[in-house]
Formats: structure tokens, sequence, C-alpha cells
């Protein structure tokens, strides 16, 4: 199949996921990655797609109706949190978190198409969100969504999703944790030194799924050469996958210096992981959606996501 250029979502609706009174992930994160890709001169070598929005029913292909109802009625009151504490019930947070599922899934549809070599969305990755509650600033999650439409829409047994984001993505590994279709392949800062707590090593997946689910928990300080040891075996995990479609969840808080983890990869790691991945989703039914993630210090995300549209954008 002849596919289009490496597309990249931006817009007002994408960069309203987020929460004020100086919240970690503050709405001015997807501007801080536009304003450096900016003046790498990236937007003049992808194309830049309108986010759109989920409706309820694309929410409810991963979220059950009654949490995303509860989302919508709190989201419209306002006040209060939709977690223990990390989420908050800000008015327009369901709008916002519908448009991160939306653009996900557009970008997928897209790539599925055609219509894109590869895709980027800054403002996704929402990994920790469950099917029926939010957790760790995720509202909903917008990489399962897109697992379950690739399943449901255009019959894909083969799904592999891979996560390079400090924190252990346990709201896609636990809630797919028995799906043989879907292969994970998560590096992470060790779950018991830092939030969620999960992701051991000895979790591999559970009944017909066993053996598809790869965690490679990293101690705090773990550089380049523990990412390309771990990156190793991620190669490996793939090659037994021969995925269909490809999902990186590329977030920036596994970099040196973020104030919520302690590991310390560079945006070399991050565009690494892009370029290799793109490679072997040329050879994919679908392609690569990279997916922002998490990442708190803002020169380190606008570093680390554009290496990765760069890495996309001009493949070896």
């Amino acid at each position: 199949m002849q596919r289009g250029p490496t597309c990249i979502y931006l817009g007002a609706a994408l960069g309203a996921y987020g929460f004020g009174g100086g919240h970690p992930f503050g709405r001015d994160r997807m501007e801080a990655f536009r304003r450096r890709a900016a003046q790498k001169g990236l937007e003049d070598r992808v194309r830049v797609c309108t986010p759109v929005s989920a409706d309820r029913d694309l929410l409810e292909r991963f979220h059950v109706p009654e949490y995303v109802e509860r989302v919508r009625t709190l989201s419209e009151r306002g006040g209060g949190f939709l977690d223990l504490g990390d989420t908050p019930a800000e008015p327009g947070i369901f709008e916002a978190g519908s448009t991160v599922v939306g653009s996900a899934v557009d970008g997928a549809e897209r790539l599925l198409r055609g219509d894109c070599a590869a895709v980027f969305l800054p403002i996704g990755g929402l990994h920790h969100a469950r099917r029926d509650r939010a957790s760790g600033f995720c509202v909903f999650n917008d990489c399962g969504v897109v697992i379950e439409t690739l399943k449901r829409d255009h019959g894909l047994e083969r799904i592999a999703y891979v996560d390079i984001d400090a924190h252990h993505g346990d709201g896609v590994f636990y809630e797919l944790e028995a799906d043989p279709a879907v292969w994970i392949a998560d590096i992470h800062q060790d779950g018991r030194t830092l939030f969620p707590g999960t992701g051991g090593a000895e979790e591999r997946g559970k009944g017909e799924a066993e053996g598809t689910k790869l965690n490679l928990p990293q101690p705090p300080g773990a550089d380049e050469r523990d990412f390309h040891a771990a990156w190793e075996e991620v190669e490996a995990h793939l090659d037994r996958a021969r995925p269909e479609f490809i999902i990186l969840q590329c977030g920036a808080d596994s970099l040196a210096g973020d104030p919520l983890a302690n590991l310390a990869f560079s945006p070399a790691t991050h565009a690494r992981a892009a370029a290799r991945l793109q490679e072997r989703a040329a050879g994919c039914r679908g392609g690569l959606l990279a997916l922002g993630g998490g990442g708190y210090n803002r020169e380190n995300l606008a570093e680390a996501w554009t290496a990765v549209v760069a890495a996309l954008a001009d493949p070896v």
C-alpha cells in the first residue's frame, strides 16, 4: 500500500486536555511541543490534522457506560476529583477527554486507509484510565479505545502496544492482560519505586494470552545503556508478535530531570524507539500510531516529542 506523509494532530480542542491550578498535567503541554516543532521546521515536513471528538459509542468500546456518564456529569458540574486526588473533575474535561480519544481513533483509521505513513498525537497515551475509573491524570483511555476499535471494526488479531513512559501502563496492561490479540511491551520505572506500583517482570499475560505481555521494570537512575538492553528484549518480543498494527506510548517523563520520575533516558531513546517501530510498521497492515503520554518537564517533552516526529517524518 502506498502511504501518505507523517501526520500530527494539533488544535485547541486537543490542547484543552489538562488541569489548572499548577497541576503537573497542565494545558500548556501541547503548546510547548508545538513551539519547538515550529522552531525545528517540523510542521513543514508533516501533515497537520484537526482534532476529532469521540461520541459515547466510541468511548464505550473500552469504558463501561456508567463511568462515561459519571465523567460527563461531574465535568458539567465541575469540582472534586474523578479518582482519589490526581485527576480533577474540571469543567470541560469530558469534552477534552473525548477529543483525545476521537483524535487517536481518527489517526488509526487514517493509517489503515493509507492516508498517513505514521501518526503522532502529542496529547494522548492516557494509559492509566481503567474501564470503570480514572487514574493518574487519565480520564479516558485512548489506547484502549483504539485497540478495541481495531479488533471490532477491522478484525485485527495481532496488535502491538509498546510503552516507554516512566510509569507502567496499568490501564492498558490489566484490562487486556488476558487478550491474546494484544502484545504489550512496557519499559518503565520499577513499580516498587513509582506510581502506579505495578508492572512486575513476572507478569506475562493470563490464560491464552500467556507470553504476549512483557514488562521491563528499570531501577531509578536507569540510563541509555539500560534502555538499549531492554529494547533488545522488546525487539525479540515483537518478532514473535508479528503485529498488524503498532501503538507507541512515548511518554517523556522517562527523560532525566522529570519532576515525577527518576529515569535518565534522553530524546535519543525516543527517536530510536520511533524509528525502529516505524521500520516494522512499514510492513504492517496498519502502521505506527505514536501517543505523547506523560512528561512534566516542558523542555523534556518538547525535545522528546520533536525527536519522535523527526524520526517519523524522515525515516532512514
